[in-house]
């Protein structure tokens, strides 16, 4: 049988729109964000406490340095998400398109906007 498994409203696309993508890649990225910061504040955090014995505050230091590098790698990678997935909705609007242009040029304006507040 060729029939179509989901009834759609009429004039609806059989795919997700640009918008409805980008709340997917928006929480995609805080989550991996707050993953990557989570190990990479774990790693630091028994880096720079090595020289002290296992106890309490050694603990604290270690988990406090993975929810600062989660939370502030979450808030980068979901801003740069949220940036890319705005300029992306805009451009398609505006032109009128759905083509590999517009990735493009929304990857293109987020990277040039995150870059000009002079962040290395």
């Amino acid at each position: 049988q060729d029939t179509d498994e989901f009834i759609l409203p009429t004039g609806a696309n059989k795919t997700r729109g640009r918008f409805e993508l980008a709340f997917f890649t928006i929480g995609g990225c805080c989550m991996t964000g707050a993953a990557f910061g989570a190990l990479n504040g774990l790693r630091l955090g028994l880096k720079e406490t090595q020289n002290m014995v296992w106890s309490k505050p050694r603990n604290v230091q270690i988990l406090n340095m993975v929810t600062r590098q989660g939370a502030l790698w979450a808030n980068t990678l979901g801003s740069l998400a949220l940036l890319y997935s705005a300029f992306g909705v805009v451009i398609e609007k505006t032109r009128g398109a759905e083509d590999d242009l517009n990735t493009i040029a929304a990857g293109t304006l987020t990277g040039m906007l995150y870059k000009s507040t002079g962040r290395v």
